[in-house]
């Protein structure tokens, strides 16, 4: 029977195959999540504003998450735009696992009117977002992560203090950046004798701070100074890992929060630098590639399903169709090496590693 079914395919069954293509384009439909106050937790979480909770917008703000989930996964705020990666955020509905909306109010800074605002907060499928990520050949900031140790001076005319553990406050907005880009930062206590160093951290000696800073772990600081500069503010930033100064930068802007806020970036750009791994990728670009073991039309439907869902693959072109196999030219972002990352085990196998006449079968 098999092989009556099979041989009754051909041009056929490829025509019925690729008019379902579009089938499977459509954003999953994800579970809603109730909680007294929704909040983003962990790597695989992210949270956006939103102007309202049309199924538009959402789709907007699903993309902007998980962007936003990445840059925290790989530290690249570039991540967009990378190879393949601007795919996959018109696809990020396929990596939700569930959703909420989060009513916030504030006051505005103008009028001092209260104000209000709805914020989508995202959780995405781990697996799901690592097999694209490997994939698309990212660039991974391995966890558990460093907590580097904030040595904070603020000077707003009455000259420079040390932000201790009991004034967090004062560096929210530093604290809460580095949590979005997916890191923490620590607070020293604010002894006497630390507070003593803000002369230091005024003059740029990373040397003596990395030796105030001896007891705490890890071996890392940030060290920032903020001033006023003419009608706003500004920041310098010195990032130490093990003694060594990886990086020197400067921020501003009218608002302090926001110039505090830099020091955050720079040092999660610094250490992704350093740590974050790519493996190695292949070449962007069209491969012919052939597909056997192709009964009946179910085995089509879940080709053309898997297909659809993969991230490396753009688009793809019938070549050719015989009983049990099709041909199909693939457009891959990163190459074979790409697609084989992301083989589903328990629908292909591939048959041998010929680049040149890449096969895989159908289970």
């Amino acid at each position: 029977m098999a092989g009556t079914r099979a041989h009754g395919m051909g041009a056929g069954w490829l025509a019925a195959a690729m008019a379902l293509w579009l089938a499977f384009a459509g954003p999953a439909t994800a579970q809603r999540v109730e909680g007294d106050r929704a909040q983003a937790r962990g790597l695989y979480q992210a949270e956006v504003s939103v102007r309202g909770q049309g199924e538009a917008e959402r789709a907007s703000g699903f993309a902007r998450a998980l962007a936003e989930v990445l840059a925290k996964l790989t530290g690249d705020r570039s991540v967009g735009d990378r190879p393949g990666v601007a795919d996959a955020l018109r696809d990020a509905g396929n990596y939700v696992a569930g959703f909420d909306y989060r009513q916030d109010e504030g006051v505005s800074p103008t009028t001092g009117a209260p104000t209000y605002g709805t914020t989508l907060v995202v959780r995405f499928e781990q697996a799901e977002v690592d097999d694209f990520v490997a994939a698309l050949g990212l660039p991974v900031w391995p966890s558990p992560r460093p907590k580097p140790v904030l040595w904070l001076a603020i000077d707003d005319g009455s000259g420079p203090r040390l932000v201790g553990l009991s004034k967090a406050e004062a560096a929210r907005s530093v604290l809460e950046r580095a949590q979005e880009r997916g890191y923490r930062l620590g607070l020293p206590n604010g002894t006497a004798a630390e507070q003593a160093a803000a002369g230091a951290i005024w003059r740029g000696d990373a040397a003596a701070i990395a030796r105030l800073s001896a007891r705490y772990s890890p071996p890392m600081q940030l060290m920032g100074k903020l001033y006023r500069n003419g009608s706003g503010w500004a920041a310098d930033w010195i990032f130490v890992d093990h003694g060594k100064v990886l990086d020197r930068w400067t921020t501003s802007d009218r608002s302090a929060l926001r110039a505090m806020a830099g020091g955050a970036d720079g040092a999660a750009d610094a250490l992704s630098r350093r740590y974050a791994k790519a493996e190695p990728i292949g070449e962007p670009g069209r491969y012919t590639v052939a597909f056997t073991g192709l009964d009946d039309a179910g085995d089509y439907l879940r080709l053309v399903a898997w297909l659809r869902d993969v991230p490396v693959v753009r688009d793809a072109t019938p070549v050719a169709a015989s009983p049990g196999r099709l041909e199909l030219q693939l457009e891959l972002a990163t190459g074979l090496p790409g697609l084989r990352r992301v083989l589903d085990a328990e629908l292909l196998e591939s048959v041998g590693e010929d680049d040149a006449h890449p096969e895989f079968r159908v289970h």
